[in-house]
């Protein structure tokens, strides 16, 4: 099978997210007021913030993490109250966000907005547009398409 041009547009997006997102967590915050994860960790909460109630089942298939990388996950999750597993009927567990999972998030996304309008001043609907591009790639790749 033939490979495509180097000039893909779709690796070019590849490229580009990869290389955005590891400056973007250069610039996250730390300290005692963040509780500070693993990427496996991020990965799994990401999933769980995105579908609460999934089954570690269900957030491995959606992270492409073997099972026991996301029970080790969960483990570490648990451990710094960011999700709490519960009873779903049967041998079914149900992995939601805490309070604190939560609170964590917000303070995230407050630095990661900040940092982002000044890179990008007068730029919202762009932002926007982008966004909506961006989401429906994440839903796509996270439902296995």
């Amino acid at each position: 099978m033939p490979s495509k041009p180097l000039d893909d547009a779709y690796a070019e997006m590849a490229d580009l997210i990869l290389n955005i997102s590891r400056l973007i967590r250069l610039r996250t915050p730390t300290g005692p007021e963040v509780v500070s994860l693993t990427p496996n960790e991020r990965q799994v909460m990401r999933v769980v913030d995105l579908f609460p109630g999934s089954s570690p089942t269900q957030i491995a298939e959606r992270t492409r993490l073997q099972r026991t990388n996301v029970s080790t996950a969960l483990r570490g999750l648990e451990g710094k109250g960011m999700v709490v597993r519960s009873s779903a009927g049967g041998r079914s567990v149900a992995v939601t966000p805490t309070d604190l999972a939560v609170s964590n998030l917000q303070i995230l996304r407050a630095e990661w907005s900040q940092h982002l309008s000044d890179a990008l001043p007068g730029e919202l609907a762009d932002v926007r547009r982008c966004n909506e591009l961006l989401s429906r790639l994440e839903l796509n790749l996270t439902s296995g398409g």
